[in-house]
């Protein structure tokens, strides 16, 4: 039988445990890829281009297209426009301690 591994095994392996600094930051980007592929979807589920999303929030498209493929650094109120106003969604933020 082959040695089967989870993801959280292979990560805690190359990024150490839950709570290091590599760890923490290999999730933090993680996070900022879903959010970039959430907004993707959403916007191809309306089947709105980026240029179309981008005018509904004053940016532009070149904007929206770095959003999408790397959501880091997106600021709070931008997040907030691009689902609310762009995508007539609504946003949801948790977070843990």
């Amino acid at each position: 039988m082959k040695n089967i591994q989870t993801l959280d095994q292979i990560k805690d392996k190359y990024y150490g445990k839950v709570g290091t600094p590599e760890r923490d930051r290999l999730e933090n980007e993680l996070e900022a890829l879903r959010i970039g592929f959430k907004i993707r979807s959403a916007r191809e589920k309306l089947h709105m281009t980026q240029e179309q999303l981008a005018e509904r929030v004053d940016k532009k498209r070149t904007f929206i297209s770095k959003v999408e493929n790397d959501g880091e650094n997106i600021t709070l109120r931008t997040l907030y426009d691009i689902v609310e106003r762009g995508l007539g969604g609504h946003l949801h933020i948790s977070f843990e301690l």
